[in-house]
């Protein structure tokens, strides 16, 4: 294999623009959704995280961050997350919004009297016609290989997007709560 020059630099910048300009986008049109994410998180009785692949990844960080600020958080498919019931909150994403397991688990949670907060680019799929909060990420998803809406590869700007929003989410809520990152830290894992 030949030696290539490799430089990280511009893809590092152009990414962080790719960021920069959809996050911007998000919070100037998604306030609403998401301060409504926010405070459907403080009032459940429990929340329930799920998504796929490193949409999932990025779901589970924010799970760990709801978790350090005292909330029963549970992510979908542990061994230990019991059945969603009234009172519940599920936060899923999808860039598709088509992911079928994902479908499923809202409509059943759905059914079960829980409300769903969805992360999505597809305003118009049927995880979107499901939730009751709907936050619309500008960026492509996993198909979308067009390079209109982002340079990177399949659905990465939006993967990164919903682990700032996560984090954003649980900031303002750690911020409002007026708890001490001391606090917090007695929740943090202690078996690692």
């Amino acid at each position: 294999m030949p030696v290539m020059e490799i430089d990280v630099a511009p893809a590092l910048g152009e990414i962080r623009a790719e960021l920069d300009a959809s996050l911007d986008r998000v919070a100037g049109a998604q306030d609403a959704a998401l301060t409504s994410v926010a405070e459907s998180m403080l009032t459940a009785r429990r929340v329930f995280i799920l998504g796929a692949g490193r949409t999932g990844l990025a779901l589970r960080m924010t799970a760990m961050r709801l978790m350090h600020l005292g909330l029963d958080v549970h992510v979908v498919g542990e061994i230990t997350a019991p059945a969603i019931g009234p009172g519940d909150l599920l936060l899923t994403a999808s860039g598709s919004g088509t992911t079928g397991g994902i479908v499923r688990a809202a409509e059943t949670a759905a059914s079960a009297g829980a409300r769903i907060a969805a992360i999505t680019t597809a305003p118009r799929s049927p995880l979107s016609s499901i939730a009751h909060t709907v936050v619309l990420v500008p960026a492509a998803d996993k198909l979308d290989r067009s390079e209109t809406t982002s340079a990177q590869y399949a659905g990465s700007l939006f993967e990164q997007a919903v682990v700032l929003l996560g984090d954003a989410l649980f900031h303002a809520l750690w911020q409002a709560g007026g708890q001490t990152a001391d606090e917090l830290w007695a929740r943090h894992a202690n078996l690692e």
